[in-house]
C-alpha cells in the first residue's frame, strides 16, 4: 500500500493524514496483512469489505490504533498534576475522585496517575479520598497488557530510580529487562474496551486524560462531536488534559486553559 492509497483509506475512515504521517509505516503493514487475510487484492476491494462487513470494519479500526506511551510522558504535566491540579481536586472532594484515561493504550498513563496520587499521601493531614480510574481503549490487546502491568525498561526511562524501586518489581525474562507494577497500584482501576466516537458512559469525572488519540488521529467532522460528548462527562471545576502538541477542535465557552500548563483545561464551576 503506497501513501496515496493509505491517504484514501484514511479519508474514508474520517482519519487524519497529519496524525498518521509519522507512524504510518507500521499501520500500513497491519492493514495490508488484513487486506490479504480477506482476499482483497486492492484498496477498492478492501473498502467494499469495510462497508459490507461489520467484523472487518471493527478489525480495521483496531489495527488503526497506535500505542506510543511511557511512564511520566511529558514530565512537566505530571509535576503540575502533583503540585497543583490533584491537590485542588482533593481539597474540594471529600468523597470519591473519578478519573478517566480515554484511549489509555497499554496503561502507562493510568499507572503513572496512581503513582503520583500515592505520593501525595504525605502532603495531606487527613486521608486522601478514594481515587477510581477508568482506562478505556478500542484495542483489547492493549488493555490486556495494561491488566498484566508488565513493561520493558524503555517504558520506564523517565521514572526516577527511587520510584522504580518503590512501585515496580523487576521481572527478567529471556534476556529482557521487564518490570511489573506492584499489585497495590492495580486497585480501583477498571479497564474497558470503548470507541471514543461512541457515547461515553454516564459517569462524571473530576479528571479526564484525552492525550494523543482522538484529537490527533481523526478529522474534524468525526472528532468534534465525539469531543463534545467527552467534555459533557467532565464535572464543573474538573480538568481536561490533552497532548502538548494537540489543539481543541473548537473553543468551548466553559473551558479555560491552565496558565501553568497549556495542555490542561479547567471547566468552569
Amino acid at each position: 500500500m503506497d501513501d496515496l492509497e493509505f491517504r484514501e483509506l484514511l479519508h474514508s475512515l474520517g482519519r487524519s493524514w497529519k496524525g498518521y504521517r509519522k507512524v504510518r509505516k507500521g499501520v500500513k503493514k497491519r492493514i495490508f496483512k488484513h487486506m490479504r487475510s480477506l482476499g482483497c487484492r486492492n484498496l477498492r476491494a478492501y473498502l467494499v469489505q469495510l462497508e459490507t462487513s461489520e467484523e472487518a470494519r471493527r478489525e480495521c479500526d483496531r489495527l488503526m490504533t497506535v500505542s506510543i506511551s511511557r511512564f511520566f510522558r511529558e514530565r512537566k504535566l505530571w509535576e503540575v498534576l502533583q503540585e497543583e491540579i490533584l491537590p485542588d481536586i482533593i481539597r474540594k472532594e471529600a468523597g470519591k475522585v473519578m478519573a478517566w484515561s480515554a484511549g489509555c493504550a497499554s496503561g502507562e498513563e493510568v499507572y503513572t496517575l496512581k503513582i503520583v496520587w500515592n505520593r501525595l499521601r504525605g502532603d495531606f493531614i487527613s486521608a486522601l479520598p478514594a481515587l477510581e480510574i477508568i482506562g478505556t481503549d478500542l484495542n483489547p490487546l492493549y488493555l490486556e497488557r495494561a491488566r498484566r502491568g508488565i513493561y520493558p525498561a524503555s517504558s520506564l526511562k523517565e521514572v526516577p530510580g527511587e520510584l522504580r524501586f518503590e512501585y515496580f518489581d523487576p521481572k527478567p525474562q529471556q534476556g529482557q529487562s521487564l518490570y511489573r507494577v506492584k499489585d497495590f497500584l492495580k486497585e480501583r482501576i477498571v479497564w474497558k474496551v470503548q470507541d471514543l466516537l461512541a457515547d461515553p458512559s454516564g459517569i462524571e469525572f473530576h479528571l479526564i486524560f484525552l492525550r494523543n488519540n482522538l484529537l490527533t488521529y481523526y478529522e474534524a467532522e468525526r472528532k468534534t462531536p465525539a469531543f463534545k460528548k467527552i467534555l459533557g462527562r467532565l464535572r464543573p471545576g474538573g480538568y481536561l488534559v490533552v497532548g502538548s502538541h494537540e489543539t481543541l477542535p473548537f473553543e468551548p465557552d466553559d473551558l479555560a486553559p491552565l496558565g501553568s500548563c497549556p495542555c490542561v483545561f479547567r471547566k468552569n464551576p
